[in-house]
């Protein structure tokens, strides 16, 4: 059973001739099936299990994916890369300190 609430669509049957109101019924009828096929819909459950997450990084995912790092999961961002091993350091320049 579907956990998506979705209104049936019913199709007419078709005319013996060429009708344009029943033409444009039967097609504003696909194209309510296709948007609701392209919707995902929303999602409630009281128990999942994540099998095969990636882990580290979200190096090759779609935004809005979800992977694991450091034991959190975490949804990647097409804004936020989260790169596994990335770090930095620099140098500028010195200082002394004298004290008198």
């Amino acid at each position: 059973m579907s956990s998506r609430q979705l209104t049936r669509v019913y199709f007419p049957n078709p005319p013996a001739d060429y009708q344009q109101d029943t033409i444009a019924t039967i097609q504003e009828a696909y194209e309510t099936l296709i948007r609701q096929i392209q919707n995902p819909g929303d999602i409630r459950a009281t128990d999942i299990t994540l099998t095969n997450l990636q882990s580290g990084s979200d190096q090759g995912l779609e935004p809005g994916a979800v992977y694991e790092k450091e034991g959190f999961l975490k949804i990647a961002l097409a804004n936020e890369p989260n790169a596994l091993g990335v770090s930095g350091s620099g140098v500028l320049g010195s200082v002394s300190v004298v004290i008198t």
